[in-house]
């Protein structure tokens, strides 16, 4: 998750969309245009670094649906059609799959009932390593699942905290971003304590997120590539914090795409190829 970034797939934010803002827990209804210039202005942010951008307009009306990270997850084998814990973005895995295949993106397989996973849940800690968030959107049925889905891979699971309860969404990703191979972007105060063993033990540093930068997002920050971020404006600690870690740190403007729908830059990008 911290190679240099080729390939990312994401999801322009369409008109029909806003109109389910309530119905899929929004902070506030997106306004159509400002939200489709942000995420064109985030896209080119990809571009400058050196992704290709592959654009889908799957499921129109679920304003979710931008945030690609969730329906999927991507191995040497290809794409691994999830099954969100949040019913209403249930069809968003299928959704994807004629932009995958246009791509040239196998589907290798399909998370089926009872499990409940989503991508926001799963961090590849490296090549073999997948950490997993088992909370309201992502059940223990889903381990033994992603064990089958990602043959050879080691799967390690941690319980996530209540936080607000059900409705408010809580993914691991919510609390560790990787940065690099020794280097990762944590919010400590509330990460599981196993979790912070495991980080420890593979010599891998940690940028700590300041307190009153958690719930705009701080600790969510898309790898570009090596200490190279994208990250969300205005956290501005969490930014001087990875730099003087050596972070190079480009940010975008979210107020639509990311503030009001509560998904930052690795939310809104599934990453389909990096360089080792």
């Amino acid at each position: 998750m911290y190679g240099d970034l080729r390939r990312v797939l994401v999801r322009r934010p369409l008109p029909e969309d806003a109109s389910a803002w309530e119905a899929y827990g929004w902070r506030a209804a997106p306004e159509p245009r400002a939200a489709q210039a942000e995420h064109e202005a985030f896209c080119a942010l990809l571009e400058d670094a050196g992704a290709e951008v592959v654009v889908s307009e799957h499921d129109p009306g679920n304003p979710d649906a931008i945030y690609t990270y969730d329906p999927t997850l991507v191995g040497r084998e290809g794409a691994v059609l999830l099954r969100p814990g949040k019913k209403g973005r249930r069809a968003e895995p299928e959704g994807t799959v004629a932009t995958l295949e246009r791509a040239g993106v196998p589907v290798a397989g399909r998370i089926e009932a009872p499990a409940t996973v989503e991508g926001g849940d799963t961090v590849w800690l490296d090549e073999t390593t997948l950490l997993v968030g088992i909370g309201y959107r992502t059940n223990p049925v889903a381990l033994a699942s992603l064990q089958d889905a990602f043959p050879g891979t080691e799967v390690i699971a941690f319980d996530l905290p209540h936080w607000n309860g059900a409705a408010e969404v809580m993914h691991l990703m919510s609390l560790i971003s990787p940065l690099d191979r020794d280097l990762a972007l944590v919010y400590p105060r509330i990460a599981p304590t196993r979790l912070m063993w495991l980080l420890a033990e593979r010599g891998i540093d940690v940028v700590e997120v300041p307190d009153e930068e958690f719930e705009t997002m701080g600790p969510n920050v898309l790898a570009l590539g090596p200490r190279r971020a994208l990250a969300l404006a205005g956290n501005d600690e969490t930014r001087r914090r990875m730099e003087r870690k050596g972070v190079d740190v480009v940010t975008y403007r979210g107020d639509e795409i990311s503030r009001k729908g509560d998904g930052g830059p690795t939310c809104l990008t599934r990453p389909l190829l990096r360089d080792a």
